[in-house]
């Protein structure tokens, strides 16, 4: 049986990032949320 390799933070990190690319839904609601605190910050 083949042993599995650790996977790094960085490399855990980029496959978050590539998932979230992909998911528009997700996407929406980061946006969202950035937006509502530079609105915020804003006042």
């Amino acid at each position: 049986m083949r042993k599995l390799r650790k996977r790094s933070f960085a490399e855990l990190v980029l496959e978050n990032k590539r998932q979230l690319l992909r998911d528009q839904d997700a996407m929406d609601k980061i946006e969202e949320r950035l937006e509502k605190k530079r609105l915020d910050k804003a006042e």
